[in-house]
């Protein structure tokens, strides 16, 4: 049996702090005994830090321990009590983009890494700031994805499968004619046509998505980070866990305020918000949850 399917079927019966634990001691074990994935996040982390050897190890050990809270987290997303996720969400450079967000009668489209939990602040900002629509991954066995989907559905989040240039169409669509804010992880490219940028000073290939959106509708691109800190006190007590995230907007991009050619904004536009959010995944190497294979070019 798949082992997320296992794992989902593992956290309807358990309490949520049990779940939590046992995502920890998997990762624990997962660290001990590194496979294939430990060795790609080491490999994606090097090239991020520098870092090598026990340093390098370090970090990943705290890596993988934040992806275990991920998706500990994920698996029990529909039980957290709207007061709890209140408490585990901070809000940082929400001053940059408020207005935008609270004020746009149509699409903005979110950049987003594989950086904390993505889930968790879209839980967050459909009831509070604005609707969130996602693109998702079609996960197998397809039960585990339909079941992913209910889930982020039921706390607010509309949830369309990655399905190439039909899903892309449709977001053409929401974007000129629905308040929406629509998130897209785009550090890792699964179209196959990526667009080249530097990040960390090396050639990355990511998802022309989100800039290629902007471009076709006029919508503005706000690059969104997510990592986790340690709570404490009656933050603590309210979120009913030891983590909350950080949910860091960017400044709003307009392809449209770019002096390039109408067909180099993709590239350009592209580029921008990946130097953002290569900083910020620098700052906060730990919570970046790249255990794939990434589009390193050199």
């Amino acid at each position: 049996m798949n082992a997320l399917l296992t794992a989902w079927r593992a956290s309807r019966v358990l309490p949520v702090g049990a779940v939590r634990v046992l995502a920890s001691a998997g990762a624990t074990l997962a660290w001990h005994r590194p496979g294939k994935a430990v060795r790609r996040l080491e490999d994606n982390l090097h090239r991020v830090t520098g870092l090598t050897g026990s340093a390098l190890r370090e970090l990943s050990k705290e890596s993988l321990q934040s992806v275990s809270r991920y998706y500990a987290e994920a698996l029990t997303l529909d039980r957290f009590s709207a007061s709890q996720v209140d408490a585990r969400v901070r809000l940082e450079g929400y001053e940059l983009v408020q207005e935008l967000l609270t004020t746009s009668p149509t699409g903005v489209v979110a950049v987003l890494s594989h950086s904390g939990n993505w889930d968790l602040v879209g839980a967050y900002a459909s009831p509070r700031i604005i609707p969130v629509t996602a693109v998702a991954e079609v996960l197998k066995p397809r039960e585990m994805y339909d079941r992913f989907v209910a889930m982020r559905e039921d706390v607010g989040i509309r949830v369309l499968g990655h399905e190439g240039g039909a899903t892309f169409r449709e977001l053409i669509r929401i974007a000129k004619n629905e308040r929406t804010l629509i998130c897209l992880l785009a550090d890792r490219d699964l179209s196959g046509s990526g667009v080249e940028v530097t990040m960390w000073g090396h050639g990355v290939k990511v998802a022309p998505g989100p800039a290629a959106l902007s471009v076709a509708t006029g919508a503005p691109l706000v690059p969104v980070h997510v990592r986790y800190e340690p709570l404490h006190g009656a933050r603590r007590r309210a979120a009913g866990s030891p983590w909350g995230v950080v949910l860091s907007f960017g400044a709003a991009l307009d392809a449209s305020d770019l002096d390039v050619p109408r067909d180099e904004r993709v590239a350009a536009l592209s580029q921008q918000w990946a130097t953002w959010m290569g900083d910020m995944i620098a700052a906060h190497p730990a919570d970046w949850h790249m255990l794939q294979r990434f589009g390193w070019t050199s």
